[in-house]
């Protein structure tokens, strides 16, 4: 084929290619300017966009609210990664990394910084004992779905999403590739859920908060507009799974956390007491 792509020797970095997010990123790690963070009242100080990885973090705190857990209020403030807010020197502390969530507990002597969307979650269900099961083979069920997840989501974003819905061209190959491993990860899903009410059995858990964001999303419609493309309708159980949890208070709470856009009541760029929330939430027909 004579438009066929033949690597060069030596890969050279081009930001005028590579389609929406080309001119961020750059195949170096640290930050590009120096600007603090900002700092609430809260120990617990969240640095996210509702991305799927930020709606896990979001949620979970919110579930920990409704649980009662008065150390889990928190201060979320946007980290707007169009804009390369997370090149910031103060983002870039908290999460060399740069990407959202991040997280910054500062209830003990020293702040903890913790990094990495599973991590949080698990930092948080360890800190609270909560949303993550005491008995050693029910924990490792919840932990083995967690870590699943983990692992599998980036095919889905990084893969499907970004050929299917942000990449420059329509590309066959990549997204051929892509799909048959999302719909090969839903039927995993599906399967699992055949015979359990959650991922790990029939508690909820870390597990299903992470997962809801990425593959709930999926099923329901809200994520990268396939649902047709992928046949959604035909994974009933995750879809049960997916409503069910769409359904929970602290999910519709944490779901609309550092969201710039979408309706009104779903937008709410910072989140300082539960009453932001509500405020958001009174807007809705």
């Amino acid at each position: 084929m004579s438009d066929e792509y033949t690597p060069p020797k030596v890969w050279t970095f081009d930001s005028e290619s590579g389609g929406t997010w080309a001119k961020l990123n750059r195949p170096v790690a640290g930050a590009t300017f120096e600007r603090e963070l900002p700092k609430g009242k809260h120990p617990l100080q969240l640095h996210s966009l509702a991305t799927p990885n930020g709606q896990k973090v979001t949620i979970m705190l919110e579930e920990l609210l409704a649980l009662g857990e008065t150390g889990a209020e928190y201060d979320a403030y946007l980290i707007d990664i169009g804009e390369g807010d997370q090149f910031s020197s103060g983002f870039v502390d908290v999460n060399p990394n740069s990407k959202i969530p991040a997280l910054l507990d500062c209830s003990g002597a020293t702040p903890q910084r913790v990094f990495e969307s599973g991590a949080i979650l698990l930092y948080l269900a360890e800190k609270f004992g909560q949303l993550l099961p005491a008995d050693a083979s029910a924990r490792a069920e919840a932990l083995n779905w967690l870590f699943w997840l983990q692992g599998s989501a980036p095919y889905l974003g990084g893969g499907f999403g970004h050929f299917y819905a942000y990449a420059p061209e329509k590309f066959e190959y990549p997204i051929n590739r892509f799909t048959m491993e999302t719909k090969r990860q839903l039927d995993v899903l599906d399967k699992q859920l055949a015979s359990n009410r959650y991922l790990a059995g029939e508690t909820y858990s870390i597990a299903d908060i992470a997962t809801w964001p990425w593959y709930g999303g999926l099923v329901l419609g809200a994520l990268y507009d396939a649902g047709e493309f992928l046949d959604v309708t035909s994974y009933t159980h995750v879809r049960r799974w997916a409503q069910e949890i769409l359904e929970r208070d602290a999910v519709q709470r944490g779901r609309i956390v550092n969201r710039p856009w979408g309706e009104p009541w779903e937008q709410l760029r910072e989140r300082h007491n539960a009453a932001d929330i509500d405020n958001v939430l009174k807007l809705k027909p």
